[in-house]
């Protein structure tokens, strides 16, 4: 959709930015902030219950996840967590590296700074937190970012600690690691400002490149994280979770517009059909007796269990509708199916606008109509073939969440497919699931600890620029381009440990124009991490590559996940020849057009360095080659 027609629809979205801090102990405890392959772990069990808040309330999302029945088992390393993180210990006192870096993030998003700052906690019985809430602080309100231009407002900075890291997950048991768990975070959340997808990437970037210039904020995969709310006019606000890259962002707010003009489309056909909600019925009817013979692999495995059924119910006037395409690969039948699963634990279901197929034939079909009294022209059935307990469990969500295709868009949480497209996760959280830390005192933010967190606080964009202009040499759209790259620290960090041997322009190219060149041919060079990068660098700064190499190694290592340089360099045949070897081939190549080269003298340099670089391109720097050829030239034809 063109920026416009996005526009039109009053596109809003909301940025959710969290980046972990690189701080030398946890935000609640001494441990230490690195993730661990440690072998010998403790390991424990736990069961975890929502409770009510203190205005009386239950929270929908905890009561989802407490119904769901789930043991949780935490693998507690030595080496990174302590009874803080095993809920055995009171929490110590809040880090104050943490606050510091917090508090200067805070001023360079022109914030305004709380008085005094109380630690809460928030209920998340996910089993991502041993406690069954999360601590969090809030420190800062009401800022703003400038973003191309415009002003983008900053609603909250909160400090909180970053969650258990999942290692497996099952139908009943969960198991998290806590070296993750406590890892002090930055949340940033913007207010509904941003009316583009184009606009979320660059606030998103903005904000994460911000907190990584403090010099305190980890590197690598998933030490950035980013949640997005998005509505439309006569749509819903929707929380989006877990998308995996920034650069994915465009996309999912695209699909999410998208689904959600889908979804409004459905609820003017059901009205346009003269369906009313009351037509559906939570009816739910065994047909398991219709699929006795069955040649269909899901009903055959289902029914392979004493406990296992068929079970169906009717969608009255919903013909059609369940087929109807919402985001790329995934239709209303897809949202219908997600619900089944989160709610029902099911496998997923099977509608009847996708039948015959999964082996149930036509007939079938023709016999599950008129055993449920339903009309083929008119009606949908979905239909579960799993334990009965799951299968009446999920189709009564598949009727509750069909009923509201009548109103259009319900607000819910969704999670971020790799694709872009999203998947419901859970209904959105309710406000009344926060109350105060007992276990920590407030903290009053003073002179005296605002004049600490200085040190932090980011050098201003202005003289960035001027600096990588007039100092590093780069052009004024190569330093803007850096300027606005999330990378622009780890850009500083190899200029310093590698300018003198690599310039500047170069270590610059490689994150603001290689790297999206191969983004946008598809390559997923966001998997890439820095120590690859790094490593890049250094072969250039040792001679082991040229600059014309680095596009094709990086794609080797995207493609090769795991492989070195050295690696790249031998299968690629960018082994690099020494100067007796490339004067060798200067002078084949001047030998066997020797004619030619006396009678187009003035195209000579061109000719021979046309023919020598289909060799010896991106193994040997082109400048060296230039200086060879214009050599053996003036030493065999006397052309110069």
């Amino acid at each position: 959709m063109s920026k416009s027609s996005l526009r039109d629809t009053g596109l809003k979205v909301g940025l959710e930015i969290h980046v972990q801090l690189n701080t030398k102990r946890k935000l609640f405890c001494h441990c230490p902030t690195e993730s661990t392959s440690e072998l010998n772990q403790t390991m424990f069990h736990r069961y975890l219950r929502p409770a009510r808040s203190e205005v009386g309330e239950v929270d929908p999302a905890a009561l989802l996840e407490w119904r769901r029945n789930r043991a949780y088992v935490y693998m507690a390393p030595s080496n990174s967590s302590c009874l803080v993180e095993a809920d055995e210990e009171p929490p110590h006192p809040l880090d104050e590296e943490s606050l510091m870096v917090a508090l200067a993030v805070a001023r360079a998003l022109n914030m305004n700074i709380v008085d005094e700052i109380h630690v809460m906690r928030k209920i998340v019985i996910d089993g991502s937190n041993v406690s069954g809430f999360q601590r969090t602080s809030l420190i800062a309100l009401n800022g703003y970012i400038e973003v191309e231009g415009r002003k983008i407002g900053v609603q909250t900075l909160c400090l909180e600690e970053d969650a258990a890291r999942k290692i497996e997950e099952k139908e009943l048991e969960v198991t998290y690691s806590l070296d993750r768990l406590g890892i002090p975070l930055v949340e940033i959340a913007t207010a509904p400002d941003i009316d583009t997808p184009d606009l979320a990437l660059k606030t998103a970037l903005k904000i994460g490149q911000l907190v990584r210039l403090t010099g305190k904020a980890k590197r690598g995969l998933g030490s950035i994280r980013q949640d997005i709310n998005v509505s439309i006019k006569n749509g819903a606000k929707i929380e989006i979770k877990g998308i995996q890259h920034l650069y994915l962002i465009p996309r999912v707010v695209e699909y999410e517009v998208m689904r959600q003009l889908k979804l409004l489309e459905i609820r003017e056909e059901l009205a346009n059909r003269s369906i009313e909600p009351n037509q559906l019925k939570p009816d739910i009817v065994d047909i398991t007796r219709l699929f006795q013979n069955s040649s269909s692999k899901i009903i055959r495995k289902a029914l392979s269990n004493p406990e296992g059924a068929v079970l169906a119910v009717k969608l009255p006037g919903f013909k059609g509708l369940l087929g109807r395409e919402i985001q790329p690969g995934r239709r209303f039948g897809t949202e219908l199916s997600d619900y089944a699963k989160v709610w029902g634990g099911v496998g997923g279901i099977i509608h009847t606008d996708e039948l015959p197929a999964y082996g149930i034939t036509s007939d079938d079909v023709a016999r599950i109509y008129s055993e449920i009294g339903a009309e083929p022209g008119r009606d949908a059935i979905v239909i579960v073939a799993d334990l009965r307990y799951k299968g009446e469990k999920a189709l009564l969500a598949v009727v509750e969440r069909a009923k509201y295709a009548f109103k259009g868009v319900p607000e819910e949480t969704r999670a971020a497919n790799p694709d872009g497209t999203t998947r419901y996760m859970r209904p959105r959280p309710g406000a009344a699931r926060m109350y105060p830390e007992t276990d920590i005192p407030p903290i009053v933010v003073t002179t005296d600890l605002l004049a600490k967190a200085e040190k932090y606080v980011p050098e201003h964009p202005d003289l960035k620029y001027k600096k990588l202009v007039e100092l590093h040499g780069l052009s004024s759209s190569l330093a803007q381009a850096l300027l606005n790259d999330l990378r622009l620290d780890f850009y500083e960090y190899l200029a310093e440990k590698y300018g003198n041997s690599v310039p500047y322009t170069v270590i610059a190219s490689i994150l603001v124009n290689i790297i999206p060149a191969l983004r946008r041919e598809g390559l997923p060079v966001d998997e890439i991490g820095d120590e690859v990068l790094e490593d890049i660098v250094k072969a250039l700064s040792e001679g082991i590559i040229v600059k014309e190499a680095i596009p094709d190694v990086l794609s080797y290592l995207v493609k090769n996940p795991g492989a070195s340089v050295a690696k790249a360099v031998e299968d690629l045949g960018l082994k690099k020849p020494g100067i007796s070897e490339l004067d060798d081939l200067i002078v084949s190549v001047i030998n066997a057009n020797k004619d030619k080269l006396l009678s187009r003298s003035d195209k000579a340099f061109t000719i021979v360095m046309s023919e020598v670089m289909k060799t010896v391109r991106g193994k040997v720097d082109g400048k060296i080659v230039a200086e060879r050829v214009k050599t053996k030239l003036r030493e065999i034809l006397n052309i110069t």
